[in-house]
Parts: structure tokens; C-alpha cells; sequence
């Protein structure tokens, strides 16, 4: 508990031991009576009565501490102190309940957001150590990182080993070792060895400050659940005072006028009980509570989703287009094997250095798995008139010859025929100098978990499973064979598939949402049009981690059914409190109306619905067996 709740709290027991003495007496003088009550009352209620007359001057009336005071002070007046002062002693109750339930979800997010490193190590001129701000350390830095400290800037190892905590990124408790030449993300813990780190991006630009930026801005995006509920709640509290004043005074009117004793005590008191159950409480902090517990429970898991209006677009999922290379396979490719063409005048180590040189700038997937193939160190002044072709390949100046690096369609764009391989993998053709010199095969290989994931979001209920990619048909027709993926759609531009997506949306029901799943920059597109964009964030490419709405940090697929499941869950508990608020509320309204519900029933459907509701959107936090 924060120092705030326990002053609560303390302000609660010495309300309730003040109320029980105070009615153990059994004070006949009325005054006297009136004046004891009125300690226990404004120790409990004097924040609750200024929070009310501040928004009485500032015009801002009717929320739930105007809805209190007004009660509370009009059962005083009409001499039920003692339930005056019990409204707002459990009204109170539910204050802190809520306060709590609120504080345990914050406690969630602020453990991801305690991934931001405090300082960097670098080394001076004497070798000495150096703590810096991570703000301050430029690209291509060398930084030390101990054991027990948590990686400051994304960045690949140039010396040492140790394993590494990801568990406040991706939700795995499993420690990974890394060594020399690994790339390493910012927020990891270091476990066991000192290792140094070539830094590859500014601070502000690393997966730590994306994370954080991403968890900050997620409360801004609301849900239509949310905002239905802000609406409702501004109509709701005005139309319900005055109902309340309808109540107090048309009735003793038309008694008046009837000639019939008017008994206004017993339906200002009617109407006082009236405001009591009518309070939004529940509604208004359950709501917004859940899907912030939802949005930190999904987070400790490794799901980062960037505002409570995905997660409840995600719970309509009922179709879910994946990319392949990269989401569905590992993206680590290597060449199997170089072939040259019929009569070419050099081997195929002399192809392969031509297509890795071409390729020097490029960070896709292929490129560097001819790089490491190459194995040698890459001369880039040797290269210029660099055009990479979307969809293609590249095109280049190696060394004064004009190298062409790609697919079949890149062939047929520089007017070469390319004989149709029949070979399980990637096939990359090659030109040199206007001809064409070979190919190479380069493969992928499917990741562990895909198989697995795919079968998963079928059990959740997802109607169709389709795989996009711009791979040859005979490499995404097994690929996806053995995935066990619905449909699949091959050779396909970047825009290509937009267009494809555009498709399935339009033969969707208006109620269900599309799920896409990429990792590339040419996925960023795509990403965007589809109702619900998943970038792999270890992985995946800035542009897709910034154009997704929910990011899976540590690249696994299975995270996709348990993000779903998550959002189900979440929306389930949302409508659960809804129907359970409003339900009980317009029963109590309707008895209170009709003088068959006291004050205590009123206390009951004010501050018992509103802490059954608090405790019931908490269940959103769990999501360890999801």
C-alpha cells in the first residue's frame, strides 16, 4: 500500500470504531447526537465534500463526489446520521479498493517500464569506466556491459559471452546465451560475463525507448467500450439527478394537490437513496481498469499492443494472413548452392563474390546470407550506382561491371531468359555485364513454433489461416503445406499484397477483423490497411514495429493465439461488468423509486457493485496460463 492508501485506510477504522461508540450510547439529546456524528462523518468525507464544491465552482458539477455529498448531506438533514455517515464510510471502502486495484495494474506496467537502463559504460583514454547518459552515446560506440547490468543501447557484441535475461521484453524466463558477433537489444539483463558492445543505433532509436514510447502512448488510444462508457457516464449523471429531483418533488405535489398528506421526508429520502444507487462508479473505473490490466498483463507476456482499441479489435479476430520469411521461418538463410550458366566465363565463386558485393548495402535477409557465404571482407568503394528494385532485386556497379542481383521478374526486366529451376528453396539469379551468369539457392527454415501457432489460432476459432509471400509458388505451397495454413498466395509485389488483403477484407463479415502478420519493411503497407497490424518487434524491421498495432517482441508465433486469447478475455470481463452494473443498478433504481430499497441497498449497489467490479477486471492481469 502507498502512504496515500494507508492515511485511507486509518481515516476508515477510526470512522467505523467512531460510528459503533457513537450508536453503543444511545444519545437521546437530538444535538448532541448530530455533533458526534458529524466527527466520524468529516473524517471519512471532508475530501469527498471539497473535491464537490471544487467542481461546483469550476461548473463541472455532476460526477460521483457531487452525487456522495449531496446524499450524504441530505440524509443528515433529514436526521438518518448514521447513514449519512455509513454511505460515505463505504463509499470510502470501494475508493480504496479501486485505488489498490488501479496501484496493481500501474505495478504491472511500471515493471516493463523499468527496462530503461540508467547509464552506459564506456571506457576513457586509460581504460577506465565511465558511466554516461545512454542519450549521449553515439552509433558505433563501444560500451561495457557487467554482469547484473541491463543493456543500455542495441548494439552487436565484439567481445566476451554471457546469457541474457530477456524476460522483461519478451516473457520468457528461459536465459539465451550470447556471444561474439551476436546482436543484442536494449533491456536485456547480462547474467554471468562482461561483454563489450559495438552500439548500431542511438538510444532514442533502440528497442528499449520504442517499448517504453509504445507502453506511454497506450492509454491515449481508447477502446469504443471506453469511450461508449465516457459518453454514457456524461449523459447518465445529470439525467439521474435530476430524476432524483423529479422524485423528491413531483410526487408530494400530486399528493399535495390531491388533498393527501405530500410526506416529503420519505421521498426526499427516496430520491436521496436514488442518487446513492445511480452512482457511474462501477461502470467508469471497472471499464478503463480492464483493459489496462489486459494492456499490462499482455506486456509482462511479450505482446505489446499500442492502445486498448486494438485489444478490443483483436477479441473480433476471426481471420489471420501471414507473411512467411522472417515470421514463419527463422529469416536466417544460407546458400546451398551456387550453379553457373551453360559456357559462363567464371566459376561460381567468382559469381557469388559479384552477387555479395551488389548486395553490400542491402539488410535483407538474402542479402546478408550471401554476404556470409562470400565470407570475405566487402570493399564497398568498389560498388556504386546502387538501385534496388521493390520486388526484384538490385542492381549495381561492381568494380566497373553491371551486376543484376534477384528473381525471375528482375530477369525478364533486363530481357534475359532464365531457365525454370526446380529446386527446394529460394532461387537467386544473377547478370553480369548484360548476361546471365547463374543462380544460387538460398533457404529458410521454418521456425519451431509456426506449425504449432497455426494450430493454436484454428482451436480459438480463427475461420481462415492464409499465407502471403513474394517467394516462388513452389517454395509457399510447401512451406504452407506443412504449416498447415488455409490458402496461400505466392510470387507476390510489396503491392501485390495490399491488393490481396484488400481482397479478403471486402469478403469478410463487417464485424470481423483481419489480422496481418509481417516483420519486413515492404510488410509496413500491408500492416496498416489490415484492421489489425502484428509486427515481430526482435526481429522485425522498424517500419513494420512502427506502422503494427501490436508488437510480439520476442518474434515467437504462438504469442499471436495468446494475444487473441488475452483480448477475448479481456472483453469478456468488460461485458461481464457491464451487464452486472447496469443490471443490479436499474433494479435498485426501480425498488428505490418505489421506497422498497433503504439506504443500505443504495450503499450495496453504489460501492458493492463498484468493488465486485474492481475485483473482477483485476482477472485481466493474468494471463500466465493463457
Amino acid at each position: 500500500m502507498t502512504k496515500k492508501q494507508k492515511k485511507v485506510l486509518i481515516r476508515i477504522i477510526v470512522s467505523a470504531v467512531l460510528i459503533l461508540i457513537i450508536r453503543r450510547l444511545n444519545i437521546a439529546d437530538p444535538v448532541l447526537e448530530f455533533v458526534l456524528f458529524m466527527i466520524p462523518y468529516l473524517v471519512i468525507g471532508y475530501d469527498i465534500l471539497k473535491r464537490a464544491f471544487k467542481g461546483i465552482i469550476k461548473k463541472q458539477v455532476f460526477d460521483e463526489n457531487f452525487l456522495m455529498a449531496v446524499a450524504t448531506v441530505g440524509a443528515i438533514c433529514l436526521g438518518d446520521y448514521s447513514e449519512g455517515v455509513a454511505v460515505m464510510l463505504f463509499y470510502q471502502i470501494g475508493e480504496l479498493f479501486q485505488s489498490v486495484a488501479i496501484g496493481k495494474s500501474r505495478k504491472s506496467i511500471s515493471e516493463l517500464m523499468d527496462i530503461r537502463p540508467d547509464y552506459a559504460n564506456i571506457e576513457d583514454e586509460d581504460g577506465n569506466l565511465i558511466k554516461v547518459d545512454p542519450d549521449e552515446v553515439e552509433t558505433g560506440s563501444v560500451i561495457l556491459v557487467s554482469p547484473g547490468e541491463k543493456i543500455p543501447i542495441d548494439g552487436i557484441i565484439t567481445e566476451g559471452e554471457t546469457t541474457l535475461d530477456t524476460s522483461a521484453l519478451t516473457g520468457e524466463s528461459i536465459p539465451r546465451k550470447a556471444e561474439a558477433g551476436d546482436e543484442v537489444i536494449s533491456g536485456c539483463i547480462s547474467l554471468s560475463g562482461l561483454i563489450r558492445i559495438r552500439t548500431t543505433r542511438e538510444f532514442s532509436e533502440s528497442t528499449v525507448s520504442k517499448i517504453l514510447e509504445l507502453v506511454e502512448n497506450a492509454s491515449s488510444r481508447k477502446s469504443r467500450s471506453e469511450n461508449f462508457i465516457s459518453k454514457f457516464a456524461r449523459v447518465y449523471t445529470p439525467a439521474v439527478c435530476y430524476g432524483a429531483l423529479t422524485l423528491a418533488v413531483i410526487p408530494p405535489v400530486i399528493l399535495l394537490i390531491a388533498g393527501r398528506q405530500p410526506l416529503w421526508g420519505s421521498w426526499v429520502m427516496r430520491a436521496l437513496t436514488f442518487l446513492v444507487i445511480s452512482c457511474p462508479c462501477a461502470l467508469v473505473i471497472s471499464i478503463p481498469l480492464t483493459f489496462f490490466a489486459g494492456i499490462g498483463g499482455a506486456g509482462k507476456a511479450g505482446v505489446l499492443v499500442k492502445g486498448s482499441n486494438y485489444l478490443e479489435a483483436l477479441s473480433k479476430a476471426k481471420y489471420v494472413v501471414f507473411d512467411k520469411t522472417g515470421t514463419m521461418t527463422e529469416g536466417v538463410f544460407r546458400v546451398n548452392d551456387v550453379v553457373t550458366a551453360d559456357g559462363a566465363p567464371f566459376s561460381g565463386e567468382e559469381m557469388l563474390k559479384a552477387a555479395a558485393y551488389a548486395e553490400c548495402y542491402s539488410s535483407h535477409p538474402i542479402s546478408k546470407s550471401l554476404k556470409d557465404a562470400y565470407g570475405k571482407e566487402i570493399a564497398a568503394e568498389r560498388v556504386s550506382d546502387v538501385e534496388e528494385i521493390s520486388g526484384h532485386g538490385v542492381t549495381a556497379l561492381v568494380s566497373g561491371r553491371k551486376v543484376a542481383v534477384g528473381n525471375d521478374k528482375l530477369m525478364e526486366k533486363l530481357s534475359l531468359t532464365v531457365p525454370k529451376e526446380e529446386v527446394i528453396g529460394t532461387t537467386v539469379y544473377v547478370a553480369i555485364d548484360g548476361k546471365y551468369a547463374g543462380f544460387i539457392v538460398i533457404s529458410d527454415r521454418i521456425k519451431k513454433s509456426a506449425k504449432k501457432a497455426i494450430a493454436d489460432l484454428k482451436k480459438i476459432g480463427i475461420k481462415k489461416t492464409v499465407m502471403l509471400t513474394g517467394d516462388i509458388k513452389q517454395v509457399a505451397d510447401s512451406t504452407a503445406m506443412e504449416l498447415g495454413i488455409d490458402e496461400v498466395y505466392s510470387e507476390l509485389l510489396p503491392s501485390d499484397k495490399v491488393s490481396k488483403v484488400e481482397e479478403l477484407l471486402s469478403s469478410i463479415n463487417g464485424k470481423e477483423k483481419l489480422v496481418f502478420v509481417g516483420d519486413g519493411i515492404n510488410d509496413a503497407p500491408v500492416l496498416t490497411r489490415a484492421d489489425i497490424g502484428i509486427a515481430m518487434g526482435a526481429l522485425g524491421s522498424d517500419a513494420a514495429i512502427e506502422a503494427a498495432d501490436v508488437v510480439l517482441m520476442d518474434d515467437d508465433p504462438e504469442k499471436i493465439a495468446k494475444a487473441i486469447r488475452i483480448s477475448k478475455k479481456c472483453m469478456r470481463i468488460v461485458y461481464e461488468n457491464i451487464y452486472f452494473a447496469i443490471g443490479v443498478k436499474a433494479i435498485c433504481l426501480v425498488l428505490g423509486a418505489f421506497g422498497a430499497a433503504g439506504m443500505w441497498a443504495a450503499i450495496f449497489a453504489d460501492v458493492g457493485v463498484m468493488v465486485i467490479a474492481v475485483l473482477n477486471a483485476i482477472r485481466a492481469l493474468s494471463v500466465k496460463n493463457m
